[in-house]
Parts: structure tokens; C-alpha cells; sequence
């Protein structure tokens, strides 16, 4: 099947206030233009520096493309996300938020964010610890966030084929968003990414409002492309 098919199976089972990320990691230009000529407008990329070189084309001839960085992010590279990107969906520790806000400030430009929840096992990234994000949302409630929009949460669940145990983890994350958005009445943070390929159906069923979905939709990765 080719990438406009995959596209309009999946978004056919999809529900209308579910939003569809394209994850294009390790795929080309021409891939990703294909997607977009399908009406796929929103991707997301793992490395910053494979993104630019990518997005910087793609956008010049389709500006009404997002890009959201889901990979984790180190600081010295939030210079770079922060140029390219729409939103930065990996949002794992204050000290990123920090950096981000000083880029974007440089920029004058205002950028959605996304807080990282470690919600299982297998993920190496995200906030271990729910009173550092409450402590990051008391900082952009303070003012101390100007150019940064919290719009809510994302996780990866552990890999497994145990369904109860990815049902837990995006349930963990449901919870955590209901938490915060009754502590923090003045921001939206109904935004919940979570699911990707292999279990997006189970985290629709748990409230998910963003799925991440790449080899359903692109095929497998070439991994070597990565290697730069």
C-alpha cells in the first residue's frame, strides 16, 4: 500500500477530535512531500538536526506544516527546536523549559509544549516525579514562561503485549492531565499524546487526543539514514 492508503486507513478509523502525527524520523523529503499531498499537515521528528535539514525544505514549499520535536531533547539543541518546530512534545525537566523560553524569547516567538510523563517501564525519558511538573506549571502561572504555551501531557508505554499494562500507563497519564488541569484552571492542558503504531487503538479507548503513528503509515525505517 502506498503512503496516501496507510494515511486514509488510519485516519478513517480515527475519531474527529483525535489529531494524527506523522512520524517521518529516518524517512526522505519525498516521503514525507508524499504524506503532505495526502492532507497530512502535522509530523514528528526524534533529532533536531535531522528535522531541520527535512523541515527546512519541506516548509518553504508547504508552510502550513507542523512540526513537533517527540524526541527527547537535549539543551544545546533547543536553539535549533525552538527555529524549527511548532511545538516540542518531549518536555522532560524544568531546566529544558528554561532554555526553551530563552530561545524562544530571542526569537519572539511563542511555542506549544508538551510535559514528558514516565508512565513505564521501557521509557528512559519524562518527569519521574508529578511535583516538578506542578512546579513547572506554578512557574508559567508566576509569569517566569512568557513565550512557552503548556498544552498537556505525552508517554510512551512500555512495549509489551500485555494490554492491561499499556492500558495502565495511559491511564496514569489521564490522571496525571485531570490532576493538573484542576490545580491549574487557567491553562488548556487537554492535549494527551500517547500511543504510537502498535497500541494507538488502546490509548484512543483511554482518552488519547494525539496519536503517534510512523511505520503504519510510512513502512519500516532505514535506520542507517539516522547515522549523521
Amino acid at each position: 500500500m502506498s503512503i496516501k492508503d496507510n494515511l486514509i486507513k488510519i485516519k478513517n478509523q480515527l475519531p474527529q477530535n483525535v489529531q494524527l502525527v506523522a512520524v517521518s524520523k529516518f524517512h526522505s523529503v519525498e516521503e514525507i512531500e508524499e504524506a503532505v499531498k495526502a492532507g497530512q499537515n502535522i509530523f514528528g521528528e526524534n533529532r533536531v538536526q535531522e528535522a531541520a535539514q527535512k523541515f527546512d525544505l519541506i516548509k518553504k514549499s508547504y508552510p502550513n506544516v507542523k512540526l513537533r520535536i517527540i524526541g527527547q531533547l537535549q539543551r544545546n539543541k533547543a536553539k535549533e527546536a525552538v527555529r524549527i518546530a511548532d511545538a516540542i512534545d518531549s518536555v522532560d525537566r524544568i531546566e529544558l523549559l528554561d532554555e526553551i523560553e530563552k530561545q524562544a524569547a530571542k526569537l519572539d516567538k511563542n511555542i506549544q509544549v508538551l510535559f514528558e510523563y514516565h508512565t513505564g517501564e521501557d521509557s528512559k525519558s519524562g518527569f519521574v516525579d508529578k511535583e516538578l511538573i506542578f512546579q513547572a506549571l506554578q512557574k508559567k502561572a508566576q509569569g517566569d514562561y512568557p513565550h512557552i504555551e503548556p498544552k498537556g501531557f505525552m508517554t510512551m508505554a512500555p512495549f509489551s503485549d500485555d494490554q492491561d499494562l499499556v492500558r495502565s500507563s495511559f491511564k496514569k497519564l489521564k490522571s496525571l492531565r485531570d490532576e493538573c488541569q484542576g490545580k491549574f484552571k487557567q491553562f488548556d492542558l487537554s492535549e494527551l499524546s500517547m500511543g504510537m503504531s502498535g497500541d494507538w487503538q488502546i490509548a484512543i479507548q483511554e482518552g488519547s487526543t494525539m496519536v503517534r503513528i510512523g511505520t503504519a503509515i510510512f513502512g519500516q525505517r532505514d535506520y542507517s539514514k539516522g547515522k549523521n
